[in-house]
């Protein structure tokens, strides 16, 4: 890639002693944008990881998704030759990232500190369950654990039972918020010179993530109810069947909208005006006759009749797709978002990053077997020493 064509992180140099999903989260989107991820993992079985499942071609979904354009160098970081070569590696890295359990990094002689002195343009990012101080600093932290201390899954589910988010949404809020942070850190060196030493928590970032609820409970007296598809201050919102199964979702937020919605779409515009519905809060306390009223009319209505009504009435909607008509959705063919990546056990499609450059396509490179890299790194190591010296 020519100079003018490279992508931002170009030339950026990233060792990441990384399992599961929020580091490898981080450091993935660092490679999109051109970083060079070097993962270390355990010699013969990897990243645990590669273990969750058999679905992809008989490799873990959660794999193939965030480990695809790194190399990898299997090193057993107890052997004095092993993480001689893992610190010959930090010594000329931009970033390393690590989600050892907290105090494992400096049992290993591997904490920011000590690194940072052999190597003071070493940015450094740490990412634990809850941080490295305090009472639940060694306590395990998978992200159903972290979302159920968090109180999502409190707010999650149906009025009847609460449930966990269908993704993992610690690990990745605690990724995402290592790979901003990186970049900030990057970012700062540039200017100061300085590198920074960071310190992401799952727990911490699912906190943030939870500030609405926690503000609507501790102002307003309760949690948020759980509310299904509902949501606990608005009305009509959620997932409604249209008469041949189908179902779409409905979210009318303001009155301008409600007026519309009953004039264009319910064609009753009587209901606008109608004191139980009045006003938000009204729709809200009265949320099963509206439901009821809605329900009436939409049983009478084909999808297509429904979607057609909801346009004319310029009412936010969308369809509810399962997760395998998600790959063949039209706006993803529209917009060419679908890529070919290859793995050690065949070829995949994958998803354009969420962030791209106009005419700097991203990486979009190979998912590695354990190992795969040990020899061409341990060789660039040993040349790059030699030209040195």
């Amino acid at each position: 890639m020519t100079a003018s064509h490279a992508l931002p992180l170009d030339g950026v140099l990233v060792v990441s002693c990384e399992q599961a999903v929020a580091a490898p989260m981080a450091t993935r989107q660092l490679a999109d944008l051109g970083a060079r991820v070097i993962k270390v993992e355990r010699p013969g079985t990897g990243d645990f990881a590669r273990a969750y499942d058999e679905t992809v071609y008989g490799q873990s979904s959660h794999f193939v998704w965030l480990n695809r354009s790194k190399e990898s160098i299997a090193l057993d970081l107890k052997d004095d030759d092993d993480k001689s070569v893992l610190l010959q590696l930090l010594s000329r890295a931009d970033v390393f990232v690590q989600n050892f359990a907290p105090g494992a990094v400096e049992r290993l002689g591997l904490g920011a500190a000590a690194l940072q002195k052999r190597n003071p343009r070493l940015i450094t990012c740490s990412i634990s369950g809850y941080g490295t101080t305090g009472p639940y600093r060694d306590a395990k932290a998978y992200d159903l654990l972290i979302q159920a201390e968090a109180g999502l899954v409190s707010v999650t589910g149906s009025p009847d039972q609460p449930a966990k988010s269908g993704i993992p949404a610690a690990d990745i809020g605690a990724g995402m918020y290592a790979f901003s942070g990186i970049l900030t850190a990057l970012y700062d060196r540039e200017k100061t010179g300085r590198a920074a030493a960071l310190d992401i928590s799952l727990f911490d970032s699912l906190v943030e993530w939870m500030g609405y609820p926690m503000y609507y409970a501790e102002y307003g007296g309760h949690a948020p109810a759980r509310a299904g598809t509902s949501h606990a201050a608005i009305a009509p919102y959620g997932a409604f069947a249209a008469g041949d199964g189908a179902e779409v979702v409905l979210s009318v937020q303001n009155e301008r909208e409600w007026a519309s919605f009953c004039t264009l779409v319910l064609r009753q515009p009587q209901l606008a005006d109608d004191p139980r519905f009045a006003t938000g809060s009204a729709r809200v306390a009265n949320r099963k006759a509206l439901q009821d009223d809605i329900d009436a009319v939409l049983a009478t209505l084909s999808v297509g009749e429904l979607e057609a009504r909801l346009r004319a009435g310029n009412i936010a909607h969308s369809r509810m797709r399962s997760v395998t008509e998600v790959m063949d959705h039209p706006q993803l063919r529209a917009r060419d978002r679908l890529r070919s990546v290859q793995t050690p056990r065949g070829t995949i499609s994958a998803v354009l990053p969420a962030i791209t450059f106009p005419d700097r396509p991203p990486r979009m490179d190979p998912v590695p077997a354990v190992g795969e890299h040990n020899e061409p790194i341990i060789t660039w190591l040993r040349d790059t020493q030699e030209s040195s010296s």
